[in-house]
């Protein structure tokens, strides 16, 4: 073996790790270790650097090594990395995701699996199908049983190990889902397939009850290395248990820091479950720093260091300190969304290339106004890991149904919708209509009186019936509200309440509330790809609206190789980086999430998010928020982020000096904690008369009783909060106060004892 190995190759390498990499990859032979590695500490190079010193040194072989990565990317830099150290054939080496490998046991040992030699994969679209086959099949009423929502409870019970024999049913509703999952087993078993979660649960369940198989493994793969370990859930670790024999040594890199994938089942309590379990005696902690300037670091670091039960470190950097982290708060979202477009011009125009720059959001909705600022200011862009705000899935459906609602003859949309959320209107039923549209030269929707009688003839009137009440009664409304009633009467928000991740869909279609609520008629809408324009005058504000969609939806993304800036999600841009970084909404309620709020860790979650987003800029860090800001049609005034308060003053440069009053007030009333904030009402409730002077988008007026929308208010029994909301005059007066912590509440003017701050 010896004389295959570019030993200089490796030395080298070896000369360019710091002390911390450099004890990492020398561990000895049979220790249990956990590296602690920190964001941009190189953990991919003492990874693979890891696995080339054991097979130069003669520790193992090449086919004695089990490397796990959590993406097929990964995994292939990880081969390639090792190629070019070491002249190795990668077929023979077990290096792969935990879904790869699983699948390569299982296909080796498919007669005890219980799984035929070619058994199928069947991936998530190809398991709702199987999903929806089995609920007709079973005669199972798929409104109270939607098929998303069984798939999601099956994959659920999976990743938590159990077979449908080992669920405890609740009551009834339960008892009926495991019957399901059961009855899904039996026919997955069948027809010889496998979905994804069942090439884990399948691999464990073979190793657990197989010993002549578990020592066979035990003792081949005498090291593991496993790669983003605090991504790993429960039965991903139980796994890796079995297949760790006595004579194993287990090298788990990962920083619980990092760990942003609960809503995914990931478990980062299982990095110190292993450092017990394992009686780990080597952690050591990758903490220098070779991406970011030191003003970015000690910033993450202070964020960070507000969260319990860390492992613990602290990032470091030999590059200096760097800029300062530019801080601007806008007076609304699009006055933020047309700072960051200016900003980013600005870089731009002194030499920095867009695709070195990204702005991350914590939510896919917040998209829509940045793409809008970015597609009027002809700034090219690219949405990486997703689609742009109006080619979504969910938007393209919403807006089908105002374009029937507008346009009864308009095929297309009554194709993408009939059937959408499901109506029980088939394929074959589609079929005849468009038969019988086709035959009298007509419209789909005018055919539906043709196929009276039957349940495809029932369907689809009712369909027609219910595009009919919409509308009638969006007829007068104004835009936002018509497209709030619609969303609201088309049944998907209901449809996607269902989907295990159907929350960031429902944000999108509150999205196209606030966009229909910010849109001005009355300017002249622009092709930017052809220049040409349209005169609004001449449309409602529907129409207008509906080709305002269109022509931002259509093909204006930069294309592939094109220089353009980055927009993501901060969960998109774990791994990532980039000279420039904007983190747009920190603002209570968004960045930390509501919902977090509520879930048990979650805040603590939302801090390792905006921990990874701050380390993926390298040179300059932007951090915005705004006073204002469109939700469900209605503007709300929000507070900064709590996690302002926890970074360093020293560190921030304030980029708004106009608004350090307004900024001063709500710091005051933010730093009590808890940010409750009272959901606003729907578009068609702020419509209702009040009995009080209305202007503004809450339906309240902008001051009461001499306070004002904004003022920082005492309370002898609240304390310091902030005025949210006011309506009334007189001794009608009252106003909405958030109060931090004591919560948002009404007061009436005239006994509330308040006070100007």
């Amino acid at each position: 073996m010896r004389g295959c190995y570019n030993p200089r190759a490796l030395s080298l390498h070896l000369e360019h790790l710091n002390p911390e990499q450099l004890a990492a990859v020398t561990i000895p032979d049979r220790q249990h270790a956990l590296i602690l590695a920190g964001a941009g500490s190189g953990k991919t190079r003492v990874l693979t650097t890891r696995i080339a010193w054991l097979i130069k040194n003669g520790l193992v072989s090449p086919a004695g090594l089990l490397a796990v990565t959590f993406t097929n990317k990964a995994a292939r830099e990880m081969l390639t990395r090792l190629t070019a150290m070491l002249p190795v054939n990668p077929r023979g080496m077990w290096i792969g995701t935990f879904h790869g490998l699983c699948n390569r046991m299982l296909r080796m040992h498919h007669r005890d699996a219980g799984l035929p030699q070619t058994f199928q994969i069947l991936d998530t679209a190809d398991q709702l199908a199987v999903v929806k086959r089995l609920l007709k099949a079973m005669d199972v009423d798929d409104d109270r049983f939607p098929p998303r929502e069984v798939q999601w409870f099956i994959n659920a019970r999976k990743e938590e190990g159990l077979r449908s024999t080992g669920v405890q049913p609740t009551d009834d509703l339960s008892r009926r889902y495991i019957e399901i999952y059961a009855a899904y087993d039996a026919q997955c078993q069948r027809e010889g397939v496998a979905d994804f979660p069942e090439l884990l649960l399948r691999s464990f369940e073979l190793l657990s009850r197989n010993e002549l198989l578990r020592a066979h493994y035990a003792q081949r793969f005498r090291h593991i290395l496993v790669d983003e370990f605090q991504d790993t859930n429960r039965l991903q670790y139980r796994w890796l248990k079995l297949l760790a024999g006595p004579e194993t040594a287990i090298f788990a890199v990962g920083d619980d820091d990092q760990s942003i994938y609960a809503f995914r089942g990931a478990n980062v309590g299982n990095m110190a479950d292993f450092e017990r379990d394992f009686r780990v005696e080597k952690v050591i902690r990758l903490e220098q720093n070779y991406r970011s300037h030191g003003n970015i670091l000690d910033a993450a670091n202070a964020l960070i260091a507000n969260n319990a039960n860390r492992l613990g470190k602290n990032l470091w950097t030999a590059a200096g300190s760097g800029e300062p982290i530019r801080v601007f708060e806008g007076e609304s979202d699009m006055d933020e969304a047309r700072w960051i477009v200016e900003e980013v011009q600005g870089l731009a125009r002194d030499g920095a290339r867009y695709q070195d720059m990204a702005i991350l959001y914590r939510s896919n909705a917040q998209s829509r106004v940045l793409e809008h600022a970015l597609f009027s200011a002809g700034v090219s862009y690219r949405v990486y890991g997703g689609l742009r705000f109006f080619e979504r899935a969910e938007i393209k459906h919403a807006l089908a149904y105002l374009r029937l609602v507008e346009n009864p003859e308009d095929d297309n949309a009554f194709l993408r919708i009939a059937n959408f959320p499901p109506r029980g209107i088939g394929a074959r039923s589609m079929e005849a209509l468009q038969d019988a549209a086709r035959a009298a030269n007509i419209p789909l929707y005018a055919a539906i009186g043709s196929l009276a009688g039957g349940k495809a003839g029932n369907s689809l009137a009712a369909f027609r019936a219910l595009v009919e009440e919409m509308k009638a009664e969006t007829r007068g409304l104004p835009l936002a509200e018509v497209v709030d009633h619609v969303i609201a009467k088309s049944g998907l928000v209901q449809h996607y309440q269902t989907e295990r991740e159907g929350a960031d869909r429902i944000e999108n279609l509150g999205e196209l509330v606030n966009a229909a609520a910010a849109f001005n008629a009355d300017e002249t809408i622009v092709d930017i790809s052809t220049g040409e324009t349209t005169d609004p005058t001449v449309m409602d504000p529907l129409t207008a609206f509906l080709a305002h969609a269109a022509l931002e939806a259509g093909e204006h993304q930069a294309g592939e190789g094109q220089d353009a800036l980055q927009m993501m999600t901060v969960h998109s841009a774990k791994g990532l980086e980039f000279s420039a970084v904007f983190i747009t909404g920190l603002e209570e309620g968004l960045f930390p999430h509501e919902q977090s709020l509520n879930v048990k860790d979650g805040l603590e979650e939302e801090r390792r998010l905006a921990y990874v987003a701050i380390t993926r800029a390298r040179e300059r860090l932007y951090l915005s928020f705004a006073q204002t800001r469109m939700l469900h049609g209605q503007t709300r005034y929000n507070l900064p982020s709590r996690f302002f308060d926890e970074l360093p003053e020293g560190l921030l440069k304030w980029l708004t000096p106009k608004l350090a009053d307004r900024r001063a007030q709500m710091q005051a009333a933010s730093s009590f904690g808890t940010w409750n904030r009272a959901r606003g009402p729907t578009a068609r409730e702020a419509a209702q008369p009040k009995g009080f002077g209305q202007s503004g988008a809450h339906g309240g007026s902008s001051s009461a009783g001499g306070f004002r929308v904004g003022q920082s208010v005492q309370h002898p029994k609240f304390g310091s909060g902030v005025i949210v909301d006011a309506e009334g005059q007189g001794n009608d007066a009252r106003v909405q106060v958030n109060f931090g912590r004591q919560g948002v509440k009404w007061l009436a003017v005239a006994v509330a004892k308040l006070q100007a701050a």
